[in-house]
């Protein structure tokens, strides 16, 4: 049953987005392919080589503009093509720039938890009507 799988995947991006070291909102994400095979892992961070010191990291701003998304680290990473994958948020659906990357990559589905960051809420919208107009299934799960 797939929403077996898909509460497999949420936890396992649950899991993944404790690798973050990012004090205010940990993300993690899992791309895996039809046949319910991962693909790739990410969560937010600094990238690569990148110093991640504690002042870098408790200011907001310069944060913010160093930081690299979960879903665009899962995407970097997968070895292999990611066209018709599904691609597993936590703690909440990507935000409308990752939405994008999410939809040139051919990513066919997104599952997440509903969440109503109010912070990420003008994204959240712009990510449901760019997917739903891209054709990308959101499926967005109550928390358990």
């Amino acid at each position: 049953m797939q929403i077996d799988w898909d509460l497999r995947f949420l936890d396992l991006a649950k899991h993944v987005s404790g690798w973050s070291k990012d004090p205010s909102t940990q993300v993690g994400a899992v791309i895996a392919d039809a046949d319910n095979r991962i693909v790739s892992l990410g969560y937010n961070g600094l990238p690569r080589g990148v110093e991640d010191s504690h002042e870098r990291l408790n200011d907001r701003d310069l944060k913010l503009k160093l930081i690299v998304h979960g879903e665009i680290n899962a995407m970097a990473f997968a070895d292999r093509s990611i066209r018709g994958c599904t691609l597993y948020t936590y703690p909440f659906m990507p935000c409308s720039n990752c939405a994008g990357q999410v939809i040139q990559r051919g990513i066919v589905r997104v599952v997440s938890y509903k969440n109503n960051n109010e912070r990420w809420a003008t994204h959240f919208v712009l990510t449901e009507k760019i997917f739903a107009e891209a054709g990308v299934q959101l499926d967005l799960l109550e928390k358990q």
